[in-house]
């Protein structure tokens, strides 16, 4: 029976990034899916990569910081071995801050906007919501979720990484103490070393139940009149509106505990659509080309699970929450240096799954 070095369960851009990453160390890598890959959240996803301190959560800071400055190589490498192009833009995000719940960490100067906010946008108008805010400029990038995940797919095949699709991980398989590969609802596969990239659906696999859970995110996508009516990504307290090259604009996206159903709610999609054409009324005009609703991969403290766990040969990737876009490229080179035995160059303790034990 073949076997591989390496099994990744699940295809989300967490996984594949990771697969790629082994693979480029010689490890041979079979990814496996229990539908088809790179289709939940990661094809759900926005793609603003937020790594500013204003907007990123402490403990992540570092890790979102060092991935962003990778995202331009890592967009390069899969267009490059794909032969795809993926829209990465660096317009940059133009944020809408409610000043009454500004913290300390607010943006300095620095962060000012570099024109005015009506030859930046001049079809953005803002309104009752955002007379509140204070409006400053951040240089993130943002990506085309769906462009990154397809690409990452056909980089992964033209690196040799194997794919089982339509397989559901029901358990790693443990032999005499190590892992030894994993079992399915229709097979087994052998692998010394084996990842949990399951997302949402990291808790069903055993031996461990990590405490992933899914928190929905529904969100819609238009055609645009003009295709550069709005140029920046714009997040406000209410909504945000993400250009894409071609013309296209998503306007997302809600928070909702809701378990694992991704059914899409007329009335909230429709709030969704009025409150960006509260900020850009000539969207009025705009053509919606479809809504959906995606599962991001939360846990109990909104934090990554991410290291080896008490198994050896078994790990952990998930839990990434909104930042899985973002964090795809620092978490595939630390989780590739972990397993292979090399020091990660981060403080991963604060991220380990040892701490849901109690």
């Amino acid at each position: 029976m073949k076997s591989w070095d390496a099994i990744v369960i699940g295809a989300g851009i967490i996984g594949l990034s990771l697969a790629i990453e082994l693979r480029k160390r010689g490890l041979r890598v079979l990814v496996i899916d229990k539908g088809e890959p790179g289709r939940e959240a990661s094809w759900a996803a926005g793609g603003m990569l937020c790594d500013s301190p204003y907007e990123t959560r402490p403990e992540l800071q570092e890790l979102a910081a060092a991935s962003a400055r990778m995202y331009p190589e890592f967009v390069h490498e899969l267009e490059d071995e794909s032969r795809l192009k993926i829209d990465l833009r660096s317009q940059g995000t133009l944020v809408f801050r409610d000043a009454s719940n500004a913290s300390s960490n607010s943006p300095s100067a620095a962060n000012s906007l570099p024109a005015p906010l009506a030859d930046l946008e001049p079809e953005l108008h803002p309104n009752a919501s955002t007379a509140r805010c204070s409006t400053f400029f951040l240089p993130e990038r943002c990506v085309d979720p769906r462009d990154l995940t397809s690409a990452a797919i056909a980089a992964a095949r033209h690196r040799g990484v194997d794919f089982s699709s339509g397989d559901h991980v029901l358990n790693v398989e443990i032999t005499k103490g190590p892992a030894s590969g994993v079992c399915t609802n229709k097979t087994h596969f052998a692998a010394s070393i084996v990842i949990n990239c399951a997302g949402a659906w990291a808790r069903e696999i055993g031996p461990y139940a990590f405490p992933t859970r899914p928190v929905k995110g529904q969100m819609l996508c238009v055609v645009m009149p003009e295709k550069e009516l709005v140029r920046h990504v714009v997040r406000t307290p209410d909504v945000y509106l993400i250009p894409r090259s071609d013309g296209r604009m998503l306007i997302g996206a809600t928070s909702e505990e809701a378990g694992f159903d991704k059914r899409t709610v007329v009335e909230t999609i429709q709030k969704l659509r009025q409150s960006a054409l509260d900020l850009v009324p000539r969207l009025a005009d705009a053509r919606i080309l479809e809504a959906w609703a995606g599962l991001r991969p939360g846990t109990p403290d909104a934090l990554p699970i991410l290291g080896a766990t008490a198994t050896p040969g078994y790990f952990v990737a998930t839990g990434h929450y909104r930042d899985g876009i973002l964090l795809a490229p620092i978490t595939a080179r630390i989780m590739a240096r972990v397993i292979t035995g090399e020091s990660p160059q981060f403080d991963l303790s604060k991220f380990a799954a040892s701490r849901f034990a109690a």
